[in-house]
């Protein structure tokens, strides 16, 4: 009952506030930029909000191992909206800092994406069985990984050139969203206690949210 409480209370919280600001920074956003940094925090919350809703119901209900269709179901739709979310963050990079041109860069974004986005749909996956293969775990977070050390290397360059307050935080924020979660995929089947890096990782990207919502507030200044 605890886990229920502590877990649903933290989601609603989180949910409620990335969707939120997500659809402020959409709606009242006068730049391109902040409006696809609203775009990237409403996907986030979409798309999380397929396993977490799932998720609580389970635990307030028959339990994990009961509702595995449905929080694999919530597990597949998330990282395909993950994948986005990465692709929305490197169109923000090019944005900020009036990136021209980077074809091959551009190009190996996408297709990063798009093998991600194909593994996860191999049955090989078994999204809707309660535990899950390893290795397909780790073959579909692969490019999903290479995407994230793109992001950081990137932010990191381009903050630090232009003495970028907003984001030089960045590469960080993405280093432990990835630091975090990658040990879940590894080792959550024989280990279920480290899922707990769920809330960290949870936390990180409530940190790229703000700040694309700090760069909000600014311009409503």
């Amino acid at each position: 009952m605890a886990q229920a409480i502590a877990e649903t209370v933290f989601d609603v919280l989180y949910l409620c506030f990335v969707i939120f600001a997500g659809l402020t920074m959409m709606l009242r956003g006068r730049d391109p930029l902040i409006k696809k940094a609203g775009l990237m925090a409403a996907l986030l919350g979409a798309g999380d909000s397929f396993h977490l809703v799932p998720r609580a119901y389970a635990l307030w209900t028959t339990g994990l191992e009961a509702n595995a269709p449905a929080l694999g179901a919530g597990k597949f739709v998330t990282s395909i909206t993950m994948t986005v979310f990465y692709l929305i963050l490197y169109y923000i990079w090019r944005d900020r800092y009036q990136i021209r041109d980077r074809k091959v860069l551009t190009g190996t974004m996408w297709l990063l994406s798009g093998v991600r986005a194909v593994l996860c749909l191999f049955p090989q996956n078994q999204w809707l069985v309660y535990r899950q293969p390893l290795l397909f775990g780790i073959l579909r977070n692969i490019p999903f990984a290479v995407m994230g050390i793109i992001i950081i290397v990137i932010f990191a360059k381009e903050a630090k050139k232009a003495n970028d307050n907003v984001f030089r935080f960045m590469p960080l924020a993405v280093a432990l969203s990835f630091g975090f979660y990658l040990p879940v995929v590894l080792f959550s089947g024989t280990a279920p206690v480290v899922g707990v890096l769920m809330i960290p990782k949870t936390l990180a990207y409530v940190w790229i949210v703000l700040m694309g919502w700090r760069l909000y507030k600014q311009s409503q200044k």
